[in-house]
């Protein structure tokens, strides 16, 4: 205790310091100490990487993440604000904190009920602030205000935030509720003081609540333009106070009362370094699931950084007593812990099967949670693009994540693949004519708003592939029939002229003229070229391998996917850093490094995926910055599996395309309470033999049998 009353009133000065030394005494020897919150928040410029110049004014959506602190796939992620309308808040190149915000997920939204504690202020409402007094761990976020000269710490709780205040000048103490802004557009916003010390309001648009403690008296509360996105609120607080201003903040997305009742559940009378700790152990258990030996320093650093950002988002929705908003925006209340949608165009291929396999309950829940929103709509939810709700709750269904309506659930999914709405788009003209076509349009640009009929061809099919597994597993053969005819729908894209997956007309005539490394956002791809898509059929490699003509030549147009240079005329936000014509920075090819092994060839897909894992992560001088948009974790999650020579590579199926791991021995204690354990004794990168329990298998899929039952599999190098 005489240590704490020093450091807050005697040294304000070396308080940045001391929490530095503090905060790596407390990770020393666990997993959290290789994690890197930073990666991810700094802009990646390089042409080289990125295949063009950036324009003048753009800042690459590369990485998009945040710092701040979050527990797992949590409520709150508080995190500081430098530039509202970005990516996740946050710009590792700014020099201005403008808040700290309780929300994120890294994609231009949320940022929600953004305070800064002021003093002295002027015109301006910000701070500058240094990277040389600033630090993070997961669970923690610590920055010096220069121009207040304020210490602030930072920790959560799951619906929780709790922020500590060291002000070097304790007169004129003030906090700035900036409740007009946040990267969702605020449609209204309201604050009123309750008692002495506390603080009740909501912010429209994500439609917000909160309920905030001081451990000081307040003075009183300036109001602007109150219910206005030009309005802010600043709280004044009584002088007299010398040690660390403490405010302890809880959310809820149903009221004001049940954010009260979450703060008094979870924090209560606890202490900053109490709940940090605590912050601290339940990412250390999660983390410490996978134990790694071997690799670099930068390899270690990079792959638990990874792990860490795979778990930040779905995001938790529901209270401490269970109320949340459903689909109708009423509360509801049921038999479940409610969760927001997964990001199903990007996450379904690798981040929501980690998500099953180390937390099966957040999964089952997430299952629930669409179910729920099903249920109240007609319609599972998508996001953005496809229908992968199909592939992610298959997968989960298929790797023994069962508690759940399986039969309701199916039902829904099953309108999904039948129902035209809102689910998917075109899908009359998709079972009619076996695709979807695009119009005929002059001169198309890559801004050019159409159908994206290719992109949503392919994955209509591999969507219906994904139910049809439901079906089968439930012996509904009828409609697994019917499902697994449409999935070879793919094959309706692709132009053997050309050799590549190509538009249509409504006619069924191709598009043209036809250059295939144009990128586009909706016209006939969605984010990407013909080349990024025209080796995407997850569900049925061999069809796909014979319509290039058999292996020889799949190899030659693979080759060229990978060598054939990138136009730097060819200039699309979201496609960028590129291998030849592969895109790694954007999700669409994420399954193209490895399909040279669907034709024996396991060598060259590993130079391209060692390629992807050496360079393209940790990227820049001080290694923080990433070959694109983490995209709520898939990034992370393909890092994840690749490193570790297990890959989801049809994530509906049960099963792992297995490739060379970075690292000498990897322990992972399975949900199940096996232990699996993956090998590399040799230091070569060429596969030669996988063994599974010492026998040697054929082919280069392991069954998720390994995760069920544990076990041990050996990637033979050399």
């Amino acid at each position: 205790m005489k240590n704490k009353f020093i450091r807050y009133q005697a040294l304000p000065a070396l308080i940045g310091l001391f929490c530095s030394a503090h905060c790596m005494a407390q990770q020393k020897g666990g997993k959290t100490q290789y994690v890197n919150t930073f990666i991810g928040t700094a802009p990646l410029n390089d042409p080289k990487i990125l295949g063009y110049r950036l324009p003048d004014g753009w800042r690459s959506w590369a990485g998009l993440t945040f710092p701040g602190s979050s527990l797992p796939n949590a409520m709150v992620q508080l995190s500081p604000m430098t530039a509202y309308g970005s990516g996740a808040g946050y710009q590792y190149e700014d020099s201005v904190i403008l808040g700290f915000t309780h929300t994120n997920k890294g994609h231009w939204n949320l940022c929600n009920i953004p305070i800064l504690p002021m003093s002295n202020t002027g015109s301006k409402l910000g701070s500058r602030f240094s990277h040389k007094r600033e630090d993070a761990t997961p669970g923690y976020y610590h920055v010096f205000l220069d121009d207040y000269g304020i210490d602030v710490r930072l920790t959560s709780t799951l619906r929780c935030g709790y922020h500590q205040y060291a002000f070097k000048n304790n007169t004129a103490r003030q906090i700035l509720f900036d409740m007009g802004k946040a990267n969702s557009r605020v449609t209204t916003w309201n604050l009123e003081q309750v008692g002495g010390n506390a603080i009740k309001g909501f912010q429209g648009g994500e439609n917000i609540y909160f309920y905030a403690v001081l451990n000081t008296p307040i003075k009183s509360i300036d109001k602007k333009d109150e219910g206005k996105r030009t309005g802010n609120a600043i709280v004044h607080l009584a002088d007299g106070g010398t040690g660390p201003v403490e405010l302890k903040i809880g959310l809820s997305f149903v009221s004001a009362e049940n954010a009260r009742q979450n703060l008094e559940t979870e924090i209560g009378n606890k202490d900053f370094e109490t709940l940090r700790a605590e912050a601290n152990r339940t990412w250390e258990k999660l983390l410490s699931t996978i134990d790694i030996s071997g690799g670099t320093p930068k390899q270690r650093q990079m792959f638990y950084s990874c792990l860490y950002r795979s778990f930040l988002w779905p995001a938790l929705r529901s209270d401490v007593n269970g109320e949340y908003r459903d689909a109708k925006m009423e509360v509801a209340k049921g038999d479940l812990t409610y969760y927001t949608e997964p990001s199903l165009w990007d996450t379904y291929r690798n981040k929501d099967v980690l998500l099953g396999l180390i937390t099966p309950k957040v999964t089952l829940n997430v299952i629930k949670s669409l179910k729920d929103v099903g249920d109240k709509t007609g319609f599972i939810p998508t996001f953005f693009h496809g229908d992968h709700g199909a592939s992610s709750i298959a997968g989960a269904y298929l790797r023994g994540i069962t508690d759940f309506d399986i039969k309701g659930t199916y039902k829904l999914l099953l309108h999904n693949a039948n129902v035209e709405g809102r689910a998917r788009p075109y899908l009359n003209e998709y079972i009619s004519k076996g695709f979807i076509s695009d119009p005929k349009i002059e001169h198309p640009e890559v801004e050019t708003k159409a159908k994206a009929g290719v992109s949503k061809t392919l994955e209509y099919a591999y969507d219906d592939y994904s139910v049809a597994q439901i079906a089968k597993k439930l012996g509904d053969t009828t409609n697994y029939r019917i499902l697994m005819k449409r999935s070879q729908n793919y094959r309706n894209m692709f132009d053997p002229s050309t050799r590549f997956m190509r538009g249509r007309l409504e006619n069924g005539d191709w598009i043209s003229p036809f250059d295939p490394q144009q990128p586009y956002y909706e016209y006939m791809y969605r984010e990407a070229n013909a080349w990024q898509v025209s080796f995407y059929a997850p569900h049925d490699m061999p069809g796909l391998i014979s319509l290039y003509g058999g292996p020889k030549n799949f190899e030659a147009k693979l080759d060229s996917l990978f060598t054939l240079p990138w136009n730097p005329n060819h200039i699309a936000r979201n496609v960028e850093t590129m291998i030849g014509q592969y895109c790694q920075g954007n999700q669409p090819d994420h399954e193209a490094p490895f399909a040279y092994i669907f034709i024996n060839k396991p060598g060259k897909s590993q130079k391209i995926i060692d390629r992807i894992l050496n360079t393209l992560y940790g990227i820049g001088d001080e290694g923080l910055e990433l070959s694109g948009m983490d995209d709520a974790g898939e990034m992370s999650s393909w890092y994840v599996f690749s490193s570790l020579g297990l890959y989801p590579f049809s994530a509906t199926d049960p099963k792992y395309i297995v490739t060379v791991p970075l690292f000498d021995k990897v322990t992972w204690k399975t949900s199940t309470g096996k232990t699996l354990t993956i090998l590399k004794p040799g230091k070569g990168r060429n596969l030669t033999a996988i063994k599974v329990n010492g026998k040697i298998i054929r082919g280069y899929f392991v069954p998720h049998d390994v995760f069920t039952n544990g076990g041990t599999v050996e990637m033979v190098t050399r």
